[in-house]
């Protein structure tokens, strides 16, 4: 669980984004880093139960630096205004679709995929779908995954207008072939990230789309011919 703390410290860093009041408020800021490492390890904690993958990842592995590289960016704001934890099957190195939690004052969100995958790994889920549909059409229909996420996102500019080279606008799966994004989000409040039911809700959101995260990393561990 987090603090208001934290989330103070969040509000008033987008308002003071420069080093200076940064470097003043270092101390405030030790503080939300040891809870952001502590709330990241509650998370990894509970779902390694449920999910083997996880195994060889520790708390430091899901969590990202507040520093942001702003060298090929035309906004220089030197830090992010939130926290991400994010859980990757094999590691935060290995590419698969992972679990994530994001913490933004107001824009708080769960869930989890495959965040615009470069053409290798785009090509193999889009082939993943396109042989195996009905096993993607029983996912995003189960009753937990539904209730949770409704379907995968549609994020502007993430969809083509026409179906992918190769295949065929006849398609039964070409709305999901279209996607360069294979993600599901749900918005959560910024009560619930101060709350004790934090964990055990994200907890719970995790579940309900490790089915998702599978089908997408058996198709990025497939081999060109189709076979793992």
């Amino acid at each position: 669980m987090l603090t208001s703390a934290t989330l103070e410290f969040l509000r008033d860093l987008k308002e003071n984004n420069n080093r200076e009041w940064f470097e003043a408020n270092k101390k405030r800021y030790q503080i939300v880093k040891a809870e952001y490492l502590g709330l990241a390890d509650s998370l990894l904690s509970e779902m390694k139960k449920y999910d083997p993958s996880l195994e060889m990842l520790t708390a430091k592995d899901c969590i990202f630096r507040i520093n942001r590289d702003i060298r090929f960016s035309t906004n220089k704001s030197p830090y992010k205004t939130n926290l991400g934890i994010a859980l990757h099957p094999g590691g935060k190195k290995s590419m698969l679709a992972a679990y994530y939690l994001h913490i933004e004052i107001g824009q708080c969100f769960v869930g989890g995929g495959l965040w615009m995958p470069e053409a290798p790994l785009l090509s193999k889920v889009r082939k993943e779908i396109h042989y195996f549909y009905p096993d993607l059409k029983n996912t995003i229909d189960n009753k937990d995954f539904s209730k949770a996420y409704r379907d995968l996102d549609i994020e502007s500019g993430a969809k083509l207008s026409r179906p992918p080279k190769g295949y065929n606008a006849e398609d039964p799966a070409i709305e999901y072939l279209k996607l360069k994004s294979f993600t599901a989000t749900a918005k959560i409040s910024d009560a619930l990230i101060t709350s004790e039911k934090l964990v055990p809700t994200v907890v719970k959101y995790f579940q309900d789309i490790k089915p998702l995260l599978q089908f997408l990393n058996r198709g990025i561990q497939s081999d060109d011919d189709g076979g793992l």
